[in-house]
């Protein structure tokens, strides 16, 4: 099992919580909502989110490299930025061949899109920005990284909706154990509240309609949640082979022990009933680790705090993990980082095996009927031996990832 070591030694984090892991970790650590009214969705069906708080591109990436990116590459750079720093890695020195790239996103650039429609229809085709493709296209997540950091092994955005950080994270390992990179930045990254977007998920019912109290509104598993508040954000992690992490003496902040991806093939947008397809990925990844579901100490579900979704992952975690762990779902704080949920959520739970520590599951009251999983509402202190990160994603998407330290 040695050979198929995959180490994670770095971590960068743009969340709601805050810009850097450090911030992000500690408002998910403090349990508190960060949901709030947001004046570009006033008057409109959604009307609350989840922003990243103090952003201000032009001086995290300067006036210039700002103005050609869309938001959601901004996050990853920024976030990409932390992660190498964090990994004692310095690009002017890395073989750039053997360095790829693997991040996930749900949509691209929506923003973009959005803005330069407006600009069409006020004024004409020709007033389009030239940048619009290069901005709001899905590929130019990967793209742009390669460039600022000079990597050019392989290159790649994957989308598998909700679930593509996860599938990022798992497709960056294979590449490791298949020797194409030595050192991989995988993640995600999203920034999909948008007007046209979130009247979308409105329409579909997927969004809380708690606006009296925006901060309660995202609560993963309680009795009284009534759906998801849509975040933004990015989180990068370096993965390497352990072995060759060792020989740098490089800090292994934990290990990717196994990777399972499966699909429900049942409905585009629901859940299986059943959830046979998570149920499949949690075995696969377990599989992959050499462990059993005993052997669970705590899981980041993925937890979205609609009512179908929490009840399908609690129903599938208690018949799956016969050890009874400690489950929490960060989206509680967070709100659902759309495709860049699974990176960031398994950053958390990198740092929760790191630290030994569970972070409380945000406005959880009361659980839900028919949520019989350990739910954890407070912080608490225990070693983990093994964590899952799990995520879901329309169209039937599971990806789960099995974190140790």
């Amino acid at each position: 099992m040695a050979a198929r070591e995959i180490a994670v030694t770095g971590l960068g984090l743009v969340t709601p919580g805050g810009i850097g892991t450090g911030p992000s970790w500690a408002a998910v650590r403090a349990g508190r909502g960060t949901a709030s009214h947001d004046p570009l969705l006033a008057e409109h069906p959604a009307r609350i989110s989840c922003r990243v708080p103090g952003w201000d591109p032009d001086r995290l990436l300067g006036p210039r490299r700002a103005h050609r990116l869309d938001r959601f590459t901004q996050f990853a750079l920024v976030a990409a930025h932390e992660a190498v720093t964090d990994a004692g890695l310095d690009p002017r020195t890395w073989d750039g061949a053997r360095v790829g790239v693997v991040l996930g996103c749900a949509d691209g650039g929506p923003g973009t899109v959005e803005e330069q429609h407006r600009v069409m229809l006020e004024s004409s085709p020709s007033r389009v920005s030239p940048l619009l493709l290069p901005m709001q296209l899905p590929n130019m997540l990967a793209g742009q990284a390669a460039i600022e950091f000079g990597a050019t092994g392989p290159n790649l955005v994957v989308a598998t909706a909700c679930a593509s950080g996860t599938t990022a994270l798992g497709t960056a390992r294979d590449l490791l154990l298949l020797d194409r990179c030595d050192i991989v930045l995988a993640g995600g990254a999203e920034a999909m509240i948008t007007p046209l977007v979130m009247a979308g998920f409105a329409k579909m019912g997927a969004l809380s309609t708690r606006f009296d109290d925006p901060a309660t509104a995202s609560r993963p598993f309680d009795a009284d949640r009534d759906g998801f508040v849509a975040g933004e954000g990015a989180g990068v992690l370096v993965l390497e082979r352990a072995a060759d992490a060792r020989a740098r003496g490089a800090r292994i902040r934990a290990r990717i022990a196994g990777y399972g991806a499966t699909a429900d093939a049942h409905h585009v947008t629901a859940p299986h009933p059943e959830g046979h397809g998570i149920d499949a990925a949690i075995r696969a990844a377990l599989a992959d680790a050499g462990a059993t579901g005993a052997d669970v100490d705590h899981v980041n579900a993925h937890g979205t705090s609609t009512p179908r979704n929490d009840l399908v992952e609690a129903t599938v975690l208690r018949r799956t993990l016969d050890g009874d762990p400690l489950v929490t779902s960060t989206k509680g704080v967070t709100g659902h980082l759309l495709g860049a949920a699974g990176a960031v959520e398994a950053a958390f739970t990198v740092l929760a095996v790191e630290q030994g520590l569970v972070p409380p599951t945000a406005n959880l009251n009361t659980p839900g009927d028919r949520i019989d999983i350990k739910i954890a509402t407070a912080e608490t202190h225990r070693p983990i031996g093994l964590a899952l990160s799990n995520s879901l994603g329309f169209g039937g998407q599971n990806a789960v990832v099995a974190i140790t330290p």
